[in-house]
């Protein structure tokens, strides 16, 4: 797995997002950084047609691969929140996940 180190001295927060966010929650909680984890769990469906609709408009590859991948992503999508949730983020409606956010950056002066 290939590694990249980010500095975070002098900020309130950071965000870290995308499939493979879940794998720094251990390191993060350890160190003292974690004030949150969560795993997006939004209906499989709808996930399912924005990415078939953006690959398609993106015309990525042919839409029969699109669509065979897209069914096989779908099905997956399970056992990708059991994995995220295994390693320390909390499954969550992407409404909550954004007003959690807010609140902890409420409690946080912004800098500019």
């Amino acid at each position: 797995m290939a590694t990249r180190p980010f500095e975070v001295t002098g900020s309130p927060l950071f965000v870290a997002e995308g499939i493979f966010a879940a794998e720094i929650v251990e390191e993060c909680r350890r160190q003292g950084l974690l004030a949150g984890a969560y795993a997006l769990r939004r209906p499989r469906g709808t996930t399912f047609l924005r990415r078939l609709a953006r690959d398609l408009a993106e015309q990525r590859k042919a839409p029969r691969v699109l669509l065979r991948r897209g069914l096989a992503l779908l099905r997956a999508e399970p056992a990708v929140l059991r994995r995220q949730a295994g390693l320390g983020a909390r499954p969550a409606p992407a409404r909550e996940v954004l007003r959690r956010v807010a609140d902890l950056l409420a409690g946080h002066p912004h800098h500019p």
